[in-house]
């Protein structure tokens, strides 16, 4: 593993927190879970997103650079829940006058059925797929994103998930999932008070649990991939087609 950039790593101590609990289950992932309970958290996601995911900040920085200046650009957002996330990535495209055309996708029947429900928006279709459909299908997009998803798999879907993405990308392939440590379990708990009726707090909680430190992912992901802090509670993971002479993942820690 290659280390870019000056200062130390903040690991999570011994603990509680002091591993991935990959034995931990999501509610919301279980079949039998409550479907009034999954429909409220598919309608919070929204709020939770915008509040704590940092993807404005992403769209800008890393998502508009590759899109500006295409006839039609395309996004896949892969794993793509309630759908919330690809409708706002259209419609900041929209008002950046870039002609986006966004597909979600999500092999949960129930996640799909939600997000084709949702009022429509043109340029952007929600599909029942994983990634591995897509590419069987010989499908490529300029961008290709996640959302808090690279925590739910095991290590075997992990390196199946990265090398479908770098086959589907044209230009960027960028993955934004939580970073595990005490503070973001903290203040989740407390924050999420206020969301009720859903499986958004506790199962939150288990995500946080579940997830990796930088450190962590980067001593796991392919060759091209570099780990970075997005936030304070946020690893991303980004592939760049140039990156691909990489040797083993890249670590990015906080520049300050």
């Amino acid at each position: 593993m290659r280390i870019l950039g000056g200062g130390r790593a903040t690991l999570v101590g011994p603990g509680f927190l002091g591993g991935r609990d990959t034995a931990a289950v999501e509610d919301m992932d279980r079949p039998d879970c409550d479907p009034d309970r999954l429909q409220r958290t598919y309608q919070q996601f929204g709020l939770v997103n915008r509040v704590v995911a940092g993807w404005r900040r992403l769209y800008r920085s890393r998502v508009r650079p590759q899109l500006a200046g295409s006839e039609e650009a395309t996004l896949l957002d892969v794993g793509c829940g309630g759908g919330d996330l690809a409708l706002m990535l259209a419609g900041w495209a929209a008002r950046d006058g870039i002609p986006l055309h966004v597909t979600g996708i999500d092999p949960d029947a129930r996640a799909y059925r939600f997000a084709a429900g949702r009022e429509p928006l043109p340029g952007v279709e929600f599909r029942q797929a994983s990634s591995g459909d897509l590419l069987a299908e010989g499908k490529q997009y300029d961008v290709v994103i996640s959302n808090h998803v690279l925590h739910h798999l095991t290590a075997a879907e992990l390196q199946s998930f990265l090398d479908d993405s770098a086959g589907l990308t044209r230009r960027l392939a960028l993955h934004n999932d939580l970073r595990r440590s005490a503070a973001a379990y903290a203040l989740f708990s407390a924050g999420a008070l206020p969301l009720t009726g859903s499986y958004i707090r506790r199962d939150g909680l288990t995500s946080i649990r579940r997830s990796y430190t930088v450190p962590e992912l980067a001593a796991v992901v392919p060759a091209g991939w570099t780990a970075e802090p997005h936030s304070p509670f946020h690893c991303l993971l980004s592939y760049r087609r140039h990156d691909t002479c990489l040797q083993g993942g890249t670590y990015r820690q906080d520049q300050g």
